[in-house]
């Protein structure tokens, strides 16, 4: 597929050959799933008045990591009129169906926001992409919690307001080098959304998450599913375990709501009994992350939970999960990309691939179906600035995914909204988008 040349003048720049190039050797798979794994991958710069367009839509919440590609104190520019949380795109050259992107910083990205005749563009280069959409405010984020708590601060929307985020534990005690996961800027988030005078609840309580999914179930009808997540609990937390502190969270939401919505927990590969307690709590889906595939790559990026767990225990905790959950509804993450991470990593992308589709390939034979987030190097995580991957690095990924997917004849992964292209919500990859609906 090649750009109409009358959108703007001028010769093509690297980026947009660079896209051109797997639009035509992957002609299989969206154009809009290739332009979104390029945006992830770079990241996006906004003009002034594109910022000022933004502060009366949804910001970007920073609901647990920054997925940033420049520090906070590094981002004036921003500061005073916040970035969106996504951005939807549609038309332009490659005639975009509508494509939901997270938003990760980057001033210098060939990607930017700017307005064109007074509309929202996204341009590449300096050449039109497409036409833009921010995401709305949610109506319950006018209201403040009795604790004077923000509710975007303890239960914040994203994809497109189909998921409210509860991030209830803003730390980690995988603590420093030798145990935080090294792509990770958990704990370094806090510190710097601290530092930069922002309200940012290390363990949010109980009832302020109460109270906010009431609030939610009174004002919104956008949201059909939750997440409660956190930091890694290697010893106890308010007295618990990692399984007893996030399962009192699904619990008392859906003894008041039941139904209401999907409730996932994305925490970490647990012995079976705290398992049984996620799912006896009322979670209808477990993401146990195991972030890279490679063994030897899993000790050096994951030493803390090599250490605390290790990578075949972690595996089999996945696969006994399933025996709980249903194979269906246990969807590990994995960190695409991070598998090239310098300097251990592999240099070569169809090695790359080869390592993380023998993954994909013995968790879908057994009916669990991974799901990727685009690894963008957040500079203040241990693997700091470095060059992320190539795009065809990710375009591969995508086609291994779907096609290892559609090998097995596996259901579309449930609480994600609608699959295909043109209908994902899920902002920080594109597999969903890759999924043929017909």
């Amino acid at each position: 597929m090649v750009a109409d040349q009358q959108a703007d003048t001028g010769s093509t720049g690297a980026t947009t050959r660079e896209l051109e190039r797997m639009m035509a050797e992957f002609p299989d798979l969206p154009a809009e799933a290739v332009v979104k794994q390029d945006i992830l991958r770079q990241g996006l710069a906004f003009s002034p008045d594109a910022l000022r367009v933004a502060s009366g839509y949804k910001p970007k919440d920073y609901f647990i990591f920054t997925f940033d590609l420049v520090p906070v104190a590094e981002m004036a520019e921003h500061a005073a009129f916040r970035a969106p949380e996504e951005i939807r795109m549609t038309g332009g050259p490659y005639d975009l169906r509508r494509t939901v992107v997270s938003t990760r910083v980057a001033p210098d990205s060939p990607y930017l926001v700017e307005l064109r005749d007074g509309k929202l563009s996204l341009s590449c280069e300096g050449r039109h992409l497409a036409d833009l959409e921010f995401p709305p405010i949610p109506g319950y984020y006018g209201h403040t919690l009795s604790s004077g708590r923000k509710i975007s601060e303890i239960a914040p929307a994203i994809e497109w307001g189909y998921l409210v985020y509860l991030t209830v534990y803003r730390l980690c005690q995988y603590w420093g080098r030798d145990e935080e996961c090294r792509f990770c800027d958990l704990n370094e988030n806090f510190r710097q959304q601290r530092a930069n005078g922002r309200e940012y609840t290390a363990v949010k309580e109980l009832d302020d998450i109460v109270e906010a999914m009431t609030l939610i179930n009174e004002h919104d009808t956008v949201s059909q599913a939750y997440t409660v997540t956190g930091g890694s609990i290697t010893k106890k937390l308010d007295g618990m375990r990692e399984g007893e502190f996030y399962a009192r969270f699904a619990e008392a939401i859906e003894s008041r709501f039941p139904g209401r919505w999907i409730p996932k927990a994305v925490v970490q590969a647990l012995p079976l009994d705290e398992v049984k307690m996620l799912k006896d709590s009322g979670y209808r889906i477990y993401h146990p992350n195991y972030e890279v595939w490679d063994a030897e790559l899993f000790t050096w990026i994951c030493p803390g939970k090599d250490r605390y767990v290790g990578r075949d225990e972690w595996v089999k905790r996945i696969l006994d999960a399933a025996d709980v959950f249903g194979p269906t509804h246990v969807i590990p993450n994995f960190v695409g990309g991070v598998e090239m991470a310098k300097p251990h990593g592999f240099t070569d992308i169809d090695q790359a691939i080869a390592s993380t589709t023998e993954g994909l390939e013995f968790f879908m034979s057994h009916g669990v179906v991974p799901r990727f987030t685009t690894w963008c190097p957040e500079p203040t995580s241990n693997l700091g600035r470095q060059e992320g991957p190539p795009l065809e690095y990710f375009v591969k990924l995508l086609r291994a995914w779907r096609d290892t997917f559609e090998k097995h004849k596996l259901p579309v992964p449930p609480g994600y909204g609608r699959p295909g292209v043109g209908n994902a919500e899920f902002s920080v990859s594109a597999f969903m988008d890759v999924i043929r609906t017909a």
